[in-house]
């Protein structure tokens, strides 16, 4: 955008609170992720959901291929998994307790909620890739929601 300062843009955006995801799944290789608060549903007929991974990621494409993924939505127990999924290479999932979901994606325990999905479609989206997902399975769990607002996490408080 010409003459638009993409701190400024950064800082404005950031004064809008998000949740916080993990996006997964099971590849022959083993399972892959990244922490993702680009989330939100879509449609509910039919059931559908979009997210939005950076160009730049790693983890993205190995999830793309795959066909299906899984949306860990976090809960404020699990900023430390926030953290370690957020950095690029390694395993990721050491020392991380999931299962596999109907689409074999990882489930990561104790998540707030799971929603499981199929791969729709890729759109471009500048920087980043606009992806819809086709819902196949739903699950909540415990807890309140790991929220990121103006660069930091925080909790909810009712």
């Amino acid at each position: 955008m010409a003459g638009l300062d993409q701190a400024r843009f950064r800082e404005v955006l950031g004064h809008f609170a998000t949740g916080i995801t993990i996006v997964t799944a099971s590849e022959d290789e083993g399972p892959v992720g990244f922490s993702c608060q680009s989330f939100a549903a879509l449609s509910l007929d039919p059931p559908m959901v979009i997210l939005a991974p950076a160009k730049s990621s790693t983890s993205w494409p190995r999830i793309a291929r795959a066909g299906a993924f899984c949306v860990n939505i976090l809960s404020d127990a699990q900023e430390d998994i926030c953290r370690a999924f957020a950095v690029s290479g390694g395993d990721k999932f050491v020392g991380v307790d999931w299962t596999p979901g109907v689409t074999g994606a990882p489930r990561i325990t104790g998540s707030l909620a799971i929603v499981e999905c199929t791969l729709g479609t890729i759109h471009d989206g500048g920087d980043h890739e606009l992806v819809t997902g086709h819902v196949v399975a739903l699950e909540t769990g415990e807890g309140s929601p790991l929220l990121f607002y103006r660069s930091a996490f925080g909790h909810f408080v009712a």
